[in-house]
């Protein structure tokens, strides 16, 4: 409760921000909060400015400084534009390219930031329509831009809005040019935003910066069509956008790669902000692909893919026979499959052994295996594409959490929309050669031994609890894994594995048995979650029998879900 002092100064916080608020409905919902002295609801809104970061901006919808709002977005800009200015060269002046998603407000976000760009001096390019992630990070690099911003919440939430940064042209080296920030950008520009002291200070015009044409879209597609092998299609493919951005540009793709068959979930197929038929539109969320697997069965489709809303993650689901059902890949899964088409066409295409295959930390070690045996490198970094894109001479990159760049040369970022052509051109060849992708990952467990992976999460009301849940568990480890001891412990948050895989510092503690089995424990980036990778590793035969590999596959999940068992204990849940 706050005392009748507390609750004054907050009553003039509040009528300061109404009356410098740009947007007449976000200025309403706050007067009609302090008029019900609803003194909860503002606090809550008011406990700071939403906080800037490697991911950018992302929150709730609605007025003050802890949502996502005109104001808080032309703070934002602004501090994004003052960055740009202090670090391109002097005399050049600074290109800014920005896109924007279906979701509320984000076109009038995006367009706050033109406005306050092209005020500033800075040359702003807006893309002509709601468009995927994946375009507006081919933008930056296409169009020599120096920044770019895509305003979308990618999978949270109807409510929620979002808006990230990316970084090219001379303000960045050559890797990371396309790429989302990373420190220490995230903290100049954050400082930026900070100085801004009202949007009245902030200058705007009503035009002057350049909407591109459908040319832009047109030269993505173009790429995007480069990565297909010319080969004839047979393959039946149901796909779902999920209320998002994605549909008609991923129909687009596959038909230029040659797939005619393609049937999109009505439902879903066109944007809306409202997500009507999901709960969360996330392809890994369960229910969320039902409608999706329902029409596989009715079309009799080969495969489905999934994108969720900025189109810049990709699932799939494949039919298994030996369980008569469709089922979802795993992340790690698509990972390695993707891995591995991409190996095959980087050798044989005569590359340099010096391409490299990178994941995050949390995935699986397969990648690895996969890379060692086509003859490339392999490359471990922490979490996020924004990590993941560096890579010096990266030819493939993956997280567990659908995320897969399988043309860096086009787009440095995640990008659904490649990663399901080159996916659907890998399930075309397998039905061609009479196998399929279930089938796929059964070779590759007979190749390099069958790697299982799964994640068990924590939720914690108290986000004090986190923290002292992770210094308690690094004070005293689990000294085995479901009876294996454990060989290998690494605080990362000593940076332990800095000379050997060349990480920086993180939060979190990685556990490996004598066994294989490995479990990283790390709190959530955004959400109040700890969080717990988990692997396991069974040796296989190479000529073991599909039985075979069922039956390890059943021993590995045993495996894991005693493995779960354990740890639930050891974070006290």
């Amino acid at each position: 409760m706050l005392t009748e002092a507390e609750t004054a100064e907050l009553a003039e916080v509040v009528r300061e921000w109404i009356a410098d608020d740009p947007d007449e409905a976000t200025a309403a919902e706050l007067q009609t909060l302090l008029d019900a002295s609803d003194w909860d609801a503002l606090e809550d809104r008011f406990t700071g400015l939403l906080q800037f970061g490697t991911a950018g901006l992302r929150g709730a919808l609605g007025g003050g400084p802890h949502r996502m709002n005109r104001a808080v977005v032309i703070r934002a800009a602004r501090g994004l534009v003052d960055h740009l200015l202090a670090v391109v060269p002097t005399g050049r002046v600074p290109r800014l390219v920005i896109g924007f998603d279906a979701r509320h407000n984000s076109d009038v976000f995006a367009r706050d930031t033109a406005a306050v760009a092209t005020a500033a001096g800075v040359e702003a390019m807006l893309l002509p329509s709601p468009l995927p992630t994946p375009v507006l990070a081919f933008a930056v690099r296409h169009l020599e831009a120096d920044a770019g911003v895509m305003v979308t919440a990618s999978h949270n939430p109807p409510q929620d809005n979002g808006y990230k940064v990316y970084l090219g042209g001379e303000v960045v080296e050559e890797a990371g040019r396309g790429v989302q920030i990373v420190p220490p950008h995230d903290a100049q520009i954050a400082r930026a935003i900070a100085a801004v002291r009202s949007v009245a200070d902030v200058p705007r015009v009503e035009s002057g910066w350049t909407v591109l044409g459908e040319e832009i879209l047109e030269e993505y597609l173009t790429g995007v069509a480069g990565l297909s092998d010319g080969e004839t299609r047979d393959l039946r493919i149901v796909t779902t956008p999920l209320h998002g951005v994605g549909g008609a540009v991923v129909a687009e793709a596959l038909r230029r790669a040659g797939f005619h068959d393609v049937h999109v979930v009505p439902e879903q197929a066109e944007p809306d902000p409202e997500f009507p038929t999901v709960s969360f539109p996330n392809p890994e969320e369960p229910g969320a692909i039902d409608l999706a697997l329902a029409l596989a069965e009715s079309v009799g489709a080969d495969l489905v893919i999934a994108n969720d809303p900025d189109a810049d993650r990709c699932a799939l689901a494949a039919f298994d026979p030996r369980v008569d059902s469709w089922r979802m890949l795993h992340g790690d899964e698509l990972g390695a499959l993707l891995g591995a088409e991409v190996a095959r066409r980087v050798t044989s295409g005569g590359s340099p052994s010096s391409a490299v295959l990178a994941s995050s930390i949390v995935s699986s070690r397969l990648l690895g295996r996969i890379a060692a045996a086509a003859g490339l490198q392999h490359a471990q970094t922490l979490t996020g594409f924004k990590w993941i894109a560096r890579v010096p001479d990266i030819v493939f990159g993956y997280e567990e959490a659908i995320g897969y760049c399988v043309a860096p040369e086009l787009v440095r970022d995640k990008d659904g929309i490649s990663a399901a052509v080159v996916a659907a051109q890998l399930a075309d060849r397998l039905k061609e050669s009479g196998s399929s992708l279930v089938g796929a990952l059964d070779d590759l467990a007979r190749r390099h031994g069958l790697y299982l992976t799964d994640q068990l999460s924590a939720r914690f009301a108290d986000l004090a609890l986190i923290g002292a849940t992770m210094t308690r568990v690094l004070a005293d480890p689990p000294s085995s894994l479901v009876g294996s001891p454990v060989v290998e412990a690494v605080d990362l948050t000593l940076g332990t594995d800095t000379e050997r895989l060349g990480l920086p510092p993180t939060e979190g503690l990685r556990l490996v048995a004598e066994d294989g089995t490995r479990v990283i424990i790390r709190p959530s980036g955004t959400e109040p979650k700890v969080k717990c990778y988990l692997e396991v590793i069974a040796p296989l035969d190479p000529d073991a029998s599909d039985d075979e590999v069922t039956d390890a596959r059943r021993a590995a999940r045993e495996r894991l879900e005693a493995l779960k068992v354990e740890l639930r204990a050891t974070l006290g849940l």
